[in-house]
């Protein structure tokens, strides 16, 4: 049972944590960062999900991608500042691709350590909002 209601817990945890990031502090701060980076992950009917990510400054030094709320946490390290990585994903999520965020720990020689958080979307439909947050 615990097991079942571990998923829902979290998101609204996260959810919570990301409102709270979002409506705090100046909106020009998180510009530098929409202007920086640009995350997409994208599900496909085909089975898989395609999530990019691009530094438009070329400063990232290391990224960690993690796509949680699976069976078995999905993690890959890279060292580029661009990457596209194609992840199996048989099917769309009984809950929502909400239980599912994808979650970058980006180390940028400029910007330091910066969170950066989105969620999966089909094919055809419009992204959501990136989050992006600086411990």
């Amino acid at each position: 049972m615990a097991k079942k209601l571990g998923a829902p817990i979290f998101l609204g945890v996260f959810t919570v944590l990301a409102i709270l990031l979002l409506t705090s502090g100046d909106s020009d701060d998180k510009d530098v960062y929409r202007q920086t980076f640009d995350v997409n992950a994208v599900y496909y009917d085909t089975g898989h999900i395609e999530v990019s990510f691009s530094d438009k400054s070329e400063q990232t030094e290391s990224v960690v991608m993690e796509i949680l709320g699976m069976e078995e946490t999905f993690q890959k390290s890279f060292s580029e500042h661009e990457f596209i990585e194609i992840i199996p994903f048989p099917a769309s999520p009984k809950y929502g691709w909400e239980v599912h965020p994808v979650v970058l720990e980006v180390e940028h020689s400029e910007l330091g350590h910066v969170q950066i958080k989105t969620e999966i979307r089909p094919y055809g439909e419009p992204s959501p909002p990136v989050i992006y947050s600086v411990p």
